[in-house]
């Protein structure tokens, strides 16, 4: 299993040596969430903190746009520095011409479901998607309660690629700690998100690692 340790949780006043740290202590990428205040009650960070950030590491960057009309900075995101864009099915943009867009950057495309939208509603894109994350939470805030109850998408998600003969990644965000991680593996996770549970650990390289064993 990868981790993805989400800067949401980081310290934002010094986010390059933060980014540093969290290499240093063994993550698989590095998940950036972006949001809007209007598809989610919160405003993080946008393009220009991406460019900031991206020479600090050569990990991939995980950006995940919690934002109405993601279509309309993918060139932006892909500018940035993006490897990964993940977008919602929930928002405003078509999905089929915002996977073409990330796409035509040469970059990885995923979509992603909030807790209240079924598994089946990514089944149309999974030829078309190198990873759906599942969120375990309502997405908008940090440090909220891992909702196990989403783990049978997981398994409904890989079931149907499997079914179809695709490589598809799955990864969850959410509440992702030491304890929860097991379910996530049980349920076949490919890559968890963790923010407080990395950041806010007395030491991150050895709750990276716990996550990673929790295969």
């Amino acid at each position: 299993m990868k981790v993805a340790p989400s800067l949401l949780s980081c310290d934002f006043a010094k986010m390059g040596d933060e980014v540093i740290r969290i290499d240093k202590a063994g993550a698989d990428l590095i998940h950036l969430d972006v949001m809007d205040g209007h598809f989610v009650p919160n405003i993080t960070i946008g393009p220009a903190i991406v460019k900031a950030v991206r020479p600090y590491t050569e990990l991939p960057f995980d950006v995940h746009l919690m934002i109405d009309y993601p279509i309309d900075y993918i060139d932006a995101f892909a500018d940035a520095g993006a490897d990964i864009i993940t977008f919602h099915l929930e928002s405003m943009s078509d999905p089929n011409l915002t996977i073409e867009k990330i796409k035509g950057h040469g970059i990885k495309a995923g979509v992603v479901i909030k807790p209240g939208t079924p598994a089946e509603a990514v089944f149309p894109y999974l030829d078309r998607v190198y990873m759906v994350l599942v969120m375990t939470v309502e997405p908008g805030f940090g440090g909220q309660s891992f909702m196990a109850d989403m783990m049978p998408k997981v398994t409904a998600i890989k079931a149907e690629a499997a079914r179809r003969g695709l490589d598809i990644l799955v990864e969850v965000d959410g509440g992702i700690s030491d304890k929860t991680v097991y379910a996530a593996a049980e349920a076949g996770v490919d890559i968890v998100v963790s923010g407080t549970g990395v950041f806010k650990a007395e030491d991150p390289a050895e709750a990276i690692r716990i996550l990673k064993s929790a295969d």
